[in-house]
């Protein structure tokens, strides 16, 4: 069977197959059909915006009409904006392809026109991916679907390189994201100890806040640059405020690709990835002192360190990879043409 993918940030073959070449067996071809859009494709983890603008509505608008007009066998779509959009093709077709809507990741839980709004054109999509276990239901009550329409995958990052050692002179904590980042918290953790600390976040996500002098905050850093920061960093800590949706994953996976050792938020998300004691250490939310404690404890402990970076490693390196998504969109893409076989 035929699928294509539609992607924001895939405007030609410099910007690679996605999990085309990880797919098994030889039942479905993909292909990738390229953004209409002007402008870069912005990346989830790179978004600043809260809500999407209209301009970037019409250019989802627009990419989705460039996949359906290929008459594909199948549509699988990056992202929930995308998702709607063919979607809503969907809704207006007698036989519409099916369709898989992956990376399907929001924010938050609207009410009102916008959840509506979602369910309507959303109702006929056949497959969701989402990246947390408890976002299957939560999903399916929002838009009133059968849970069997949800799937979890772990989120999915290309195989890092290592290029750059620990920073013994000056280290620091590091803290990536915006998010539903609990920044709040984390300054109250790290203001009595003292710790270094390097955020890279939008400037809304500190807005407001007494900013202790150990911390520096950075904005506008490239995904090499963050990468680097990853990996000189003594630990990673992904302080969360989210009871909704799933937040603050890629910050998560990434540290744990690159051995950075992990204190997160125990919240949706995290305790998918995260194994408290094994591969990182989880904490409860909003609590600072909880928080100082895992923080101080993995600053001074250089074999808990290595022994936590080493088996986060090897656990995202396994299940967290290119190749183990490839092999989950594998089953989902038969499971689908199955169905539609049946039909």
């Amino acid at each position: 069977m035929h699928w294509v993918i539609v992607a924001s940030y895939i405007h030609g073959p410099e910007d690679g197959e996605w999990l085309a070449p990880h797919v098994p067996g030889d039942r479905h071809t993909l292909e990738a059909v390229p953004s209409p859009a002007k402008h870069p494709g912005v990346r989830w983890d790179m978004r600043r915006a809260r809500l999407t603008p209209l301009a970037k509505w019409w250019d989802y608008w627009c990419h989705g009409r460039r996949a359906w007009r290929a008459r594909p066998g199948g549509i699988i779509t990056v992202f929930p904006q995308l998702a709607a959009m063919i979607g809503i093709r969907q809704s207006l077709s007698k036989r519409p392809p099916p369709v898989v809507a992956w990376a399907f990741n929001l924010g938050a839980l609207q009410r009102g026109w916008r959840r509506w709004l979602a369910r309507g054109a959303l109702r006929r999509i056949d497959r969701f991916v989402v990246h947390s276990r408890a976002e299957v239901r939560s999903y399916s009550r929002w838009l009133g679907l059968p849970t069997e329409r949800f799937v979890f995958v772990p989120l999915q990052q290309g195989r890092p390189t290592m290029p750059h050692d620990e920073e013994l002179e000056k280290p620091y904590v590091l803290a990536m994201g915006t998010a539903h980042r609990d920044y709040e918290t984390l300054f109250k953790a790290v203001a009595p100890l003292g710790f270094r600390t390097i955020i890279v976040a939008g400037k809304r996500a500190v807005h407001g806040l007494d900013v202790p002098p150990c911390v520096e905050v950075r904005s506008g850093l490239s995904e090499k640059e963050c990468d680097a920061l990853t990996q000189r960093a003594r630990l990673s800590v992904v302080p969360i405020r989210n009871h909704q949706t799933a937040s603050g994953q890629i910050t998560v996976v990434r540290a744990m690709q690159l051995a950075c050792p992990v204190v997160a938020t125990r919240c949706i998300g995290s305790e998918d990835y995260v194994e408290d004691g094994r591969t990182g250490l989880l904490v409860e939310p909003a609590a600072p002192e909880e928080l100082s404690r895992a923080l101080r404890t993995l600053w001074q402990r250089n074999d808990l360190r290595r022994r936590l970076g080493e088996a986060a490693r090897q656990h995202a390196l396994t299940h967290f990879s290119d190749e183990a998504a490839g092999v989950a969109l594998g089953r989902i893409l038969d499971e689908v043409a199955d169905l539609h076989h049946r039909v």
